[in-house]
């Protein structure tokens, strides 16, 4: 039961706090495909001879390349409906005492060569100094569309659907804590060039899922797609999980954890699964369908490893570590969050 004294840290609200007040003060009418649920990455419209699909997402964390962040950030969410994301509009907050013609022509350019790599126009937002920022913010919205027959939604998820993880994780967490806190980790001792690694993560392996996405869209046996952002690849699992109505078994040592960010966050003492994980896909497949899309990945030089299964609701969602099972952590509060 919530306090309602007692406020929420940073981050996302409680799933289950969250999924009362869309119980409560959201409605739905007969065009309204996908509407707010918790674990939907997008809503989804009927436009007739296909579905719109809308998302909106904002950049809070990363402040350097915050333009690219907010593209690619809503651009991923879109794709896993299936969808082609073709319209952007973007609310930009800064602040009072930093705000210079340059910052903003900066973060101008970063999205619209984003926009421009993925063939999305840039249709329209807002932008003001505001008070009570000490950092920029960007609230995009990403319109897409997909063919009715098309759409993919989390909720698709089923028992006894393989968990593919594509690519690893996190990648957009390595790169905000090094971008953020280079010089700090240089004089902590941590080696320039893996911090340089570590700050291209924004581009290579890069926080788009794009193209990762457009495949499996195309393959047989998909079921639903996420990407885990902020909470990190468990706080993503449990989404998975919530939406489908299933339960989940995450196994440890399959897990691809990327060798800077396993550094990054040992030495800033975080937990890579609770991380954001901007950069990483989810896949929920038919267990006969599940090898073909992993060569399929592998065929495209994509990373993929099968690192979950979805069970029945009752049996929980856990971690499997070697003999031990668990409870798997949900964070609520992205670790990332700790070194602000």
């Amino acid at each position: 039961m919530t306090n309602h004294d007692t406020p929420f840290p940073a981050g996302k609200l409680p799933l289950e706090f969250l999924d009362a007040l869309l119980s409560q003060y959201t409605r739905t009418d007969e065009r309204l495909v996908t509407g707010p649920r918790v674990g939907e990455d997008v809503a989804v419209i009927d436009m007739g001879d296909r579905y719109m699909v809308v998302k909106t997402d904002p950049i809070t964390f990363a402040t350097d390349q915050i333009g690219w962040y907010a593209v690619h950030v809503n651009a991923n969410d879109v794709v896993t409906s299936g969808a082609r994301p073709l319209w952007m509009l973007n609310t930009v907050l800064l602040p009072t005492e930093s705000t210079t013609p340059a910052l903003v022509e900066g973060i101008f350019c970063q999205l619209h060569e984003a926009c421009e790599s993925l063939g999305i126009v840039l249709v329209g937002g807002h932008t003001e100094v505001t008070w009570g920022l000490d950092r920029p913010i960007v609230v995009g919205v990403l319109i897409g569309e997909v063919p009715r027959e098309r759409l993919l939604t989390t909720a698709g998820a089923q028992e006894n659907d393989q968990v593919l993880l594509v690519k690893g994780i996190p990648i957009e967490g390595a790169a905000i804590i090094a971008r953020e806190r280079y010089a700090e980790l240089l004089r902590r001792g941590m080696e320039r060039e893996l911090l340089d690694r570590a700050c291209n993560y924004l581009f290579d392996p890069g926080i788009s899922v794009v193209q990762a996405a457009y495949i499996a869209a195309e393959h047989a046996g998909v079921h639903a797609m996420h990407d885990p952002t902020e909470g990190g690849l468990a706080t993503g699992l449990h989404e998975l999980a919530f939406a489908s109505g299933t339960g989940l078994r995450l196994y440890a040592d399959r897990v691809p954890v990327l060798a800077e960010g396993a550094a990054l966050c040992q030495a800033m003492d975080l937990d890579p699964l609770g991380v954001i994980a901007s950069g990483a896909l989810l896949v929920a497949v038919a267990p006969e369908h599940a090898t073909a899309l992993q060569e399929a990945y592998r065929a495209q030089d994509i990373p993929c490893a099968h690192i979950a299964d979805l069970v029945p609701q009752s049996e929980g969602i856990m971690l499997v570590d070697g003999q031990e099972q668990r409870p798997l952590p949900r964070f609520d509060t992205d670790e990332i969050t700790r070194i602000f």
